[in-house]
């Protein structure tokens, strides 16, 4: 596997997380609680002296707040900026439902005709599966709405005994009833937010005008301006889940309006844990993530982590996510450092065993606090003194520094 061999060795004082989130509708105040929870978690193993700020809404796209973290011999500020999608993302959600499911529909035939659904399966069968298992939900739920009228119908032609006219008008109507009663459901089993992600995904990786469009604009330029202030020691811009295809696409725009972005002083680290961008970069048609990619792996000023774990069936895992999906980079390819982490090793083990049977908060763990000390510890990754790019390349050496009272020591 290719390297990205930097030598950011000095220790962190201050870092800038830009986040760019998957397709979640909760938003930056979600985000923020979910952070400021999982963050007491950590702190119960690492007794660290900590503050975290009220979330900040900036603007319409972007939100942020800051963590101060202090130990017996380091100290590090974080901002942590909070690329806003929500809005978006509530608005595809809220569409009627008789204008998602078609979209969704003809998304699962075009993953079947183009093939591309059997090539997720050969990249990740674990993967294909839990993709599938969404689709097979929809249909189970469009089926069962249908079966609920058709047994209406039929009640109202044996029972009723009236024209066959009125059983279809009141099959169809009851269908209608089935299928809205069994909407809360069908949002309990993320069924709604998976079948909307995946159709506007496909647009954008077309090259289609797409909702994400914006997003990757006002990011890129963001970032860009961040970059020339050099208020930072490290940037690492964090695209976790859905956000493993933005954040690239961002990131590719970046260079395009300052092909300097990552010369002007701070180290920049683009972090994908739990991506899921083989995903649609697995499509043939998937032009735009082909190019993105293409410009992150031969990028030598900045360095792509791609964090992978066995245990998140919604990851994947142990596969190249460049010449995974058919990109050729050449030798000038320098990116990414595939990350294999174990979940396991992060929680407790009943907890770790009860998450198996909860898809998305194990996937979630990726941007979560731990139970137990561990060489992927999030939290240390936004607010330790320790550069991204030491845990990613030796993350049980960077650990072993570590006192139980949180003193640093290089190893």
């Amino acid at each position: 596997m290719p390297t990205n061999d930097g030598g950011a060795d000095a220790l962190i004082r201050r870092r800038h997380i830009v986040y760019v989130e998957g397709y979640d509708p909760q938003g930056a105040e979600g985000y923020h609680n979910l952070f400021s929870r999982s963050f007491r978690r950590f702190l119960k193993n690492w007794p660290l002296q900590t503050s975290i700020s009220d979330v900040q809404i900036d603007s319409d796209d972007f939100a942020h707040w800051t963590i101060d973290a202090k130990g017996p011999n380091w100290q590090v500020a974080t901002r942590y900026d909070f690329l806003r999608q929500e809005q978006m993302i509530r608005a595809n959600m809220a569409e009627p439902l008789w204008r998602q499911v078609p979209r969704a529909l003809a998304w699962m035939l075009n993953y079947l005709f183009t093939g591309t659904l059997f090539r997720v399966y050969q990249a990740s069968y674990q993967y294909g599966l839990a993709l599938t298992a969404f689709q097979l939900m929809l249909i189970w739920w469009l089926a069962l709405a249908g079966l609920g009228g058709g047994l209406i119908a039929w009640l109202a032609m044996r029972l009723i005994d009236g024209p066959l006219a009125f059983a279809v008008i009141a099959g169809i109507v009851a269908a209608l009833i089935c299928f809205r009663l069994l909407r809360p459901l069908a949002d309990k089993l993320f069924v709604v937010q998976i079948n909307s992600h995946w159709p506007y995904l496909l647009e954008y990786a077309r090259g289609e005008p797409s909702c994400w469009d914006r997003c990757i604009e006002v990011g890129a330029y963001r970032l860009v301006d961040i970059a020339k202030e050099n208020a930072a020691d490290e940037i690492v811009v964090v695209g976790h889940s859905g956000g493993g295809v933005t954040a690239p696409a961002l990131l590719a725009r970046a260079l395009e309006l300052d092909p300097e972005l990552g010369r002007h002083g701070p180290r920049i680290v683009l972090l994908t844990p739990g991506s899921l961008m083989p995903g649609i970069g697995l499509h043939r048609g998937a032009g735009r993530v082909h190019r993105d990619i293409a410009r992150i792996a031969v990028e030598p000023s900045i360095l792509w982590i791609d964090v992978q774990a066995r245990a998140d069936i919604l990851n994947f895992y142990n596969f190249d996510p460049v010449s995974g999906i058919g990109v050729d980079a050449g030798l000038a390819r320098c990116n990414p450092l595939i990350w294999i982490v174990r979940l396991r090793d992060m929680l407790a083990p009943e907890f770790f065993k009860k998450l198996t049977r909860s898809w998305f908060r194990m996937h979630y763990q990726f941007i979560m606090g731990n139970d137990m000390r561990a060489p992927y510890e999030y939290m240390m990754l936004v607010c330790g003194p320790v550069p991204v790019e030491q845990w990613a390349r030796r993350g049980r050496d960077i650990l072993a520094g570590f006192a139980a009272d949180g003193t640093y020591r290089p190893t």
